[in-house]
């Protein structure tokens, strides 16, 4: 299948204009002698969105999951099977982002990152607690395995009876509790005939038009046209949220100009060669190699 199947269609929804949050500036880290407070030091810098400190920081898992809710229902489409993948994806890059796992080299062989095992670089606690359960179960597993499998076994999609146990558990639920805790969301109960379900309707619209407009700029207005140079966390969001089939929540606002620049831009993305891009000076081998494992 193409990569960018999927991205061809449009679905059009009305929504209201929200506030436009206003762009910040990445925070300078002070340079230490030692190594090892320098890695620590990027990390930071890595995990600081380019929102100011005023802004409410989200993790890619959280906006990835923000962009598939609906406003006011509070939930994700029924029909999205994607996006409890998607979400595991953000896990492994998040743990990549801060400094606490990497790919292994490639050796002599030139080995490609779909056969490169994800191993630990750091064991120290992110105080997340998605991303400490899920860096627990790679740190506790030996031999390592690989971004694909990874991402299998936290969702829960394998045949292996005994790698069930790295399953994640209620990930949505989780994130969306962490959202409300940031006043993002709200909680409530409604009810579907045989059953009731607890929902999480946006309560903080800005925060939301802040996200979507940060993903509407980084293909529009701030297109950079070189993945090197764009922010990582920002190509990271991009993929995850294609993967997760929530990429046309950000887009379907725009007017159709914008619309058919940004998606021609995604697609763009989409068709790079991974393998070359890991390969770079500088490249977080493991952005690609979880944009690898979700075109395989």
């Amino acid at each position: 299948m193409n990569r960018s199947d999927g991205l061809v269609r449009r679905t059009v929804k009305s929504r209201e204009n929200g506030a436009e949050g206003a762009a910040g500036g990445l925070n300078a880290n002070t340079p230490d002698d030692n190594q090892d407070a320098n890695d620590s030091n990027k990390d930071q810098e890595d995990n600081i969105d380019d929102g100011d400190s005023k802004e409410t920081r989200l993790t890619l898992m959280e906006e990835v999951l923000l962009l598939g809710l609906k406003d006011k229902e509070g939930y994700t489409s029924f029909w999205n099977d994607c996006i409890s993948s998607g979400l595991r994806g953000c896990i492994l890059i998040e743990l990549g982002i801060r400094g606490r796992v990497m790919i292994e080299k490639s050796g002599m062989r030139r080995r490609g990152l779909c056969t490169r095992k994800l191993i630990l670089k750091s064991d120290q606690a992110t105080g997340d607690v998605l991303l400490d359960e899920a860096l627990k179960h790679i740190k506790e597993t030996d031999p390592p395995e690989t971004v694909q499998s990874w991402i299998e076994y936290l969702s829960g999609e394998t045949w292996n009876p005994l790698k069930l146990r790295y399953q994640l558990k209620n990930v949505r639920e989780r994130l969306a509790k962490n959202l409300v805790e940031k006043g993002v969301l709200t909680t409530e109960k409604q009810n579907f005939l045989l059953f009731d379900m607890t929902t999480h309707p946006l309560n903080d619209n800005v925060v939301k038009c802040r996200l979507v407009k940060k993903i509407q700029d980084s293909v529009l207005s701030k297109w950079v046209n070189d993945p090197q140079r764009m922010d990582k966390r920002m190509l990271a969001l991009i993929f995850l949220a294609h993967a997760s089939d929530v990429i046309e929540n950000a887009f379907a606002p725009l007017n159709d100009d914008d619309y058919e620049v940004a998606m021609k831009r995604v697609r763009e993305l989409l068709d790079l060669d991974f393998e070359t891009e890991a390969a770079k000076p500088n490249a977080n081998e493991i952005l690609w190699a979880v944009f690898m494992a979700f075109t395989k």
